[in-house]
């Protein structure tokens, strides 16, 4: 039997599976980002299924790559650290504190790299008191291991379920839910150390999970982990509200409190919202449970979802795939010109053909560039002759300009973003004013991300 808990976790594992497609085109970005930019699947015209990469080289043509996107990214993430991240501390001197120790200068420009890959920056604050210190720390989450709710508030304001994947050692994991009880300890250590995956598989079964196609949700990524699932969710309960005006008092009290109304007392009746956190198994064991015990009432993540457009996120990198595959593309081909137009074709009479050899160990023969070919002039007077002429001046250069033109001008980072020299001639003043109509181009971005570390700092202020 299914209990509501258990529903919870089944309700979390769908929201991780309708960010599919989110993670699917995230995975692609960051290929094209790092310069894995010939992996796309394509259908050939002889109806084989093969990647860019093994179409090309089928064909003969060494495919080639030149990333553009990468510098891209650099240049924001550089012109934001500069201007906006490097030496700027928090007025408050708490805030401040946990920038130094967690060293939020490295993690937030690399949470902006995130955003313009996948268009998601999400950090976690987690307080805790480690040796009888309080502690803040402050992590980037991987989106792999991060699910929500579906939401269309660009603030984030309708998420009602949100939470992510831990992988664990088993002695990390009863450390953070057991609560310090040794018997409760054992109970953790007994569910993770017994027939692990068939309970995995059992219970997914039973709540209508694909257990094969879910394997990143319920299983760990190092089988010497455990995987546990934390889920923080938006509730709503009956209160007390117990109003004490000798005092000036308003105390929130469960709706089972049994206090009545007196001269000094008013009594009402409400309904709050919680976050209230629970910690499973893959196997569907509730490990803990707790409500939000910070000031800001509210889950440890912050969220950022750039832009979010009816529910869906289109990042910046995905703006310039197609700009940067035609570059790739096109200078591929002047590459394959200038291979042919260099070498030529051979005109190799049949009658010419040595006593040994086929046609095969002529062409391999050509192929190298000392190569040594023989022919037999007792067949005939013809002799094997080299026919090149140069092709290479087709237009494919001013293409190339102009492609990288429009990825300027698509990704709004232009050259002199990127500080590429001005032409001669031109003024200062006039090289300072393209800089910074270049940054206005980006100042969404900028600004959008700088509101998302506003939030946070906020978050941790309210510890």
């Amino acid at each position: 039997m299914i209990n509501n808990d258990q529903l919870i976790l089944h309700d979390a594992y769908k929201a991780w599976c309708q960010a599919g497609q989110l993670r699917k085109r995230r995975l692609r970005n960051k290929r094209f980002t790092y310069g894995d930019q010939w992996s796309d699947i394509i259908t050939t015209r002889d109806g084989a299924v093969v990647s860019e990469y093994e179409s090309f080289m089928k064909d003969g043509t060494p495919p080639q790559t030149n990333n553009l996107i990468r510098q891209m990214v650099k240049t924001i993430v550089g012109r934001y650290r500069a201007e906006y991240i490097t030496g700027q501390m928090p007025s408050s001197r708490n805030v401040a504190m946990v920038h130094r120790r967690n060293q939020l200068d490295e993690l937030d420009s690399r949470a902006l790299e995130e955003l313009l890959i996948s268009g998601t920056a999400v950090q976690r604050i987690d307080p805790s008191i480690e040796l009888c210190q309080r502690q803040v720390k402050v992590t980037n989450v991987n989106l792999n291991n991060f699910f929500i709710n579906a939401i269309e508030d660009p603030l984030a304001r309708d998420c009602e379920m949100v939470g992510q994947l831990h992988d664990m050692s088993l002695p990390q994991l009863i450390k953070v839910v057991a609560g310090g009880s040794r018997s409760k300890a054992r109970w953790i250590r007994s569910i993770y150390c017994n027939n692990r995956d068939e309970r995995i598989i059992n219970f997914s079964h039973a709540i209508g999970a694909d257990t094969h196609q879910g394997m990143s949700f319920w299983h760990a990524s190092d089988a010497a982990k455990c995987r546990a699932i934390e889920v923080w969710t938006l509730e709503s309960r009956e209160v007390v509200l117990c109003h004490d005006r000798s005092t000036a008092q308003v105390s929130i009290l469960p709706a089972t409190s049994r206090i009545k109304s007196g001269d000094n007392v008013n009594i009402s009746y409400d309904i709050v919202s919680t976050w209230h956190c629970r910690w499973f198994s893959p196997m569907g064991d509730l490990l803990a449970e707790w409500d939000s015990p910070w000031a800001h009432g509210s889950h440890p993540f912050v969220i950022k979802f750039y832009p979010l457009t009816d529910g869906e996120v289109h990042s910046f990198v995905e703006d310039i795939i197609d700009q940067q595959k035609a570059v790739n593309q096109i200078i591929t081909l002047i590459n394959n010109i200038m291979m042919a137009s260099a070498k030529g074709v051979l005109v190799f009479p049949e009658t010419a053909l040595p006593d040994g050899f086929t046609w095969e160990d002529i062409r391999r023969v050509w192929r190298d560039c000392n190569g040594i070919l023989p022919y037999n002039p007792n067949y005939g007077s013809s002799k094997p002759e080299q026919i090149s002429v140069n092709n290479t001046n087709i237009g494919a250069y001013e293409m190339v300009k102009l492609q990288m033109q429009l990825l300027e001008e698509i990704s709004g980072v232009t050259g002199a973003l990127q500080g590429k020299s001005t032409v001669t001639g031109n003024s200062a003043t006039l090289y300072q004013n393209e800089t910074t109509n270049a940054v206005i181009a980006l100042s969404d971005i900028f600004g959008s991300f700088s509101n998302w570390r506003s939030n946070r700092d906020e978050k941790i202020a309210s510890l």
